[in-house]
């Protein structure tokens, strides 16, 4: 699997950063790295959750992640 994180400054200046292949993934921080950080931890956490409710069918995965 790869996922791309989209990120942009908001007009605020904070950083909004996303994985849209992954409802609920969105995510703000103070600057850049701080968005993309938080953006990875929380899509693991959402994969994680759906492999332990059995939402995706076991597979062999390779996850990377490309900042944008």
């Amino acid at each position: 699997m790869r996922f791309i994180i989209e990120c942009e400054r908001e007009v605020d200046g904070r950083w909004l950063a996303e994985v849209p292949k992954i409802p609920g993934v969105m995510v703000y921080g103070k600057t850049r790295c701080e968005a993309l950080m938080k953006a990875e931890t929380l899509a693991l956490r959402a994969l994680a959750e759906r492999l332990e409710h059995s939402e995706n069918k076991p597979a062999p995965i390779s996850i990377s992640f490309a900042g944008a």
